[in-house]
């Protein structure tokens, strides 16, 4: 099973994707633990990332592409993968299924976790990361409203997408996902 895990900031994402992982017993990239390992041990793809992670924006498409055409081709994921953290504009979707094209390989589904703006930000301020200031916040959330939510569509158009209610206990988020992704 191959999936992407859509959501704002604070939304669950690297909960939910942690718990279907174990679940499904396949393995995770966690776009934001990739880029922070990269940026610690000062790889290629790391001292891009820096200036982009440390402000709050978006690392650029060709290099974050680029590091999923090699990561896809390793053996651990051969039976699937939950991708969190990525792809989080249209183009990055279509991006990213132009690449499963190229490795026979097939989305099964994007899982968006529907949570309201205000609970984000509570959410969001509550988990206090260091690089959770106001002013990155509310950056990652104007981002995440311009770029994000046209994925939606996107996704919907190719019948790839499943709306999931994020604003629940986590234990329900992650029963609904479960239903719904295996009975189809």
């Amino acid at each position: 099973m191959r999936l992407v895990i859509l959501g704002g900031p604070g939304a669950g994402k690297g909960t939910q994707a942690q718990l279907l992982c174990s679940d499904l017993s396949i393995p995770l990239l966690a776009v934001g633990d990739i880029l922070r390992g990269a940026i610690a041990s000062e790889t290629d793809l790391g001292k891009l990332a820096m200036p982009y992670v440390e402000t709050g924006e978006l690392v650029p498409d060709a290099a974050m592409i680029q590091f999923f055409r090699q990561r896809l081709l390793l053996w651990d994921v051969f039976n699937g993968w939950v991708l969190e953290g990525y792809p989080r504009t249209a183009f990055q979707a279509e991006e990213l299924d132009f690449l499963l094209d190229d490795l026979a390989q097939q989305l099964d589904w994007a899982i968006w976790l529907k949570v309201p703006t205000e609970v984000l930000l509570s959410r969001s301020i509550e988990r206090d990361r260091s690089d959770d200031s106001p002013e990155i916040l509310q950056r990652r959330l104007d981002l995440y409203h311009e770029q994000t939510i046209p994925i939606l569509d996107y996704y919907e158009h190719r019948n790839k997408l499943l709306i999931i209610n994020g604003d629940q206990p986590p234990e329900k988020v992650q029963q609904d996902i479960l239903k719904i992704v295996n009975s189809h």
